[in-house]
């Protein structure tokens, strides 16, 4: 007799540059269409604003900035901002991802996703928990909790409510 087969998580692929990433499902609280923000002096360039989400102050993060590409320009029809909860360090974040596009939720088995390569790319490899394969490519799979610094994730934080 078989025992369980291989555990399927379920992500949703989002898509920077002419890279596709992924988050957990169970993080994603909302996916919404770029919209304006309402910036805030002396932020770090990542952080493009805070946004109003049904009554909650959701900060927003330029993911192509945060991993160190160049700023999109101009918001496009397929920009998105993924509106994310998650608990790091006891604390839960509440964040908007802002990337160029979504594409699907994809499920993924945990015994084909790889560790990350350590090959100096231009984003950290600590921000990626793993690797998997998807539509003849690859799938970088967010480590969210490694994608702030601790003092990063107390500002986002104590931003205004």
């Amino acid at each position: 007799m078989k025992g369980p087969g291989p555990e399927i998580q379920s992500y949703v692929t989002l898509g920077i540059d002419q890279e596709v990433f992924a988050v957990s499902v169970a993080m994603v609280q909302e996916i919404l269409d770029c919209q304006p923000v309402m910036r805030l002096p002396h932020a770090p360039p990542y952080l493009l604003g805070i946004l109003d989400v049904r009554g909650v102050t959701v900060p927003v993060i330029d993911l192509r900035r945060k991993l160190g590409l160049a700023a999109a320009g101009a918001v496009t029809l397929t920009c998105r901002i993924l509106v994310l909860e998650f608990v790091t360090a006891g604390r839960t974040i509440l964040l908007g991802l802002q990337c160029d596009r979504v594409y699907d939720v994809v499920e993924l088995s945990a015994v084909s996703l790889e560790a990350a390569p350590d090959v100096g790319v231009a984003w950290k490899s600590e921000y990626i928990r793993a690797i998997g394969r998807w539509r003849n490519g690859f799938v970088i799979i967010f480590n969210m909790e490694r994608l702030f610094t601790s003092d990063e994730f107390a500002y986002l934080t104590s931003l205004p409510e």
